[in-house]
């Protein structure tokens, strides 16, 4: 029998939950990869990582944030090194400071680049004088370490909360508010743990959120398909055949344009050949499949199901002001996901932004303008 992953294979041996690749033929799910508009190329450049607990002095050429570093994350007995930029005001203890954090859409070439453009259009503008945005990138994603831990959505969410609450993290001041912006799963990630009491945040705003890895959303859990997940999952993380499949899945150029220009980028004459190289060689870095193999198969999903995402955000009904920006362009089941939430109990705001899975990045200054209308509805934040 024949699986199709949007339009390619793989074939599933009928007596045995095994997946084989067909020939010539990369997996194409429909993962929320990252893309890069033409306007923003100039903003890609060069990134080096110092390996240093707390904050160490990390090259990033020609992004000009104001501060770059790795700040240090501990989970048990390891100390994995996260790569962080930072945009704006460099005064964030004042009292009348405020905080954005920026997180990367989960992919397996998430990274801060994506809303680069986005935090350096809003610390610009008038008003915005007393903001910093911060964007930080997850373990095992972009240019942090990238260890081989057993990732799932909890894993994730400790990361998020120990990044918020931590006094070494590069979010640490004293009575500042902070707003979360989010994209795809780490918007749901970051939800979910408000929902729990774990962060505080003032406002987040959800921008083409998702809950779903690709082959659930595609093919459901039932436990065939979730013994096929774990097989798929067990085969990636292994150390010489997890990396030959990944790099003929995943790890190539021809795979990465096609999945862009399929369902991830509303325009594929920005797929350029400098961007497609570009996020082949995050693909590239040691460790680089750990986290992909969690989101592909589902381990990093928040939730389970619609009525339990849309159940997410009824608590926050005149608490937190939540903001969801859908996309014009996105995939036909993420879309009814991102649509699902419109008129829902706790959304005090939905809009719809062009693009497809990675807005932030393809369509940077129309979703920061629906951020800044957002921003100056809240109280005291602006």
């Amino acid at each position: 029998m024949s699986i199709s992953f949007g339009m390619d294979f793989f074939c599933l041996h009928p007596s045995r939950t095994t997946f084989f690749p067909r020939r010539n033929s990369p997996l194409r799910p429909h993962l929320a990869y990252v893309n890069h508009r033409s306007s923003v190329l100039s903003s890609i450049g060069t990134i080096r990582c110092v390996s240093s607990s707390d904050a160490s002095v990390v090259t990033v050429n020609p992004s000009d944030p104001s501060k770059t570093g790795t700040w240090s994350w501990r989970i048990k007995d390891e100390s994995v090194n996260i790569y962080f930029e930072e945009y704006g005001s460099k005064s964030h203890k004042a009292a009348n400071s405020k905080s954005i954090l920026m997180m990367p859409t989960i992919s397996d070439v998430s990274t801060v680049e994506e809303w680069r453009s986005v935090a350096k259009y809003i610390v610009s503008r008038k008003g915005y004088t007393d903001c910093r945005a911060i964007i930080v990138d997850w373990p095992g994603l972009g240019y942090s370490d990238r260890p081989s831990l057993d990732y799932n959505a909890d894993v994730m969410e400790n990361f998020l909360v120990q990044l918020i609450s931590s006094t070494e993290s590069p979010l640490n001041c004293s009575g500042n508010d902070l707003v979360i912006c989010g994209g795809g799963h780490a918007a749901t990630i970051a939800i979910r743990a408000a929902k729990r009491g774990l962060i505080k945040p003032s406002a987040i705003a959800a921008v083409a959120p998702t809950w779903a890895g690709p082959l659930p959303i595609v093919f459901g859990r039932n436990s065939t398909m979730e013994s096929r997940y774990g097989v798929l999952r067990g085969t990636l993380r292994t150390p010489a055949l997890g990396w030959m499949m990944y790099n003929m899945l995943v790890s190539n150029e021809k795979s990465i344009r096609s999945q862009y220009e399929s369902h991830v980028y509303a325009d594929s004459r920005n797929v350029t050949p400098d961007f497609v190289k570009s996020r082949y060689e995050l693909t590239s870095r040691k460790g680089a499949r750990y986290v992909p193999a969690a989101f592909l198969t589902g381990l990093l999903d928040p939730v389970q199901s619609r009525e339990e995402f849309v159940g997410l955000f009824s608590e926050f009904e005149g608490a937190i002001p939540i903001m969801i920006a859908s996309t014009l362009g996105a995939p036909k089941r993420s879309k009814a996901e991102m649509e699902a939430l419109k008129g829902a109990k706790g959304v005090s705001r939905f809009v719809e932004v062009p693009g497809a899975l990675l807005p932030q990045e393809e369509y940077p200054s129309e979703v920061a303008e629906e951020l800044c209308k957002f921003f100056q509805d809240l109280s005291n934040f602006i």
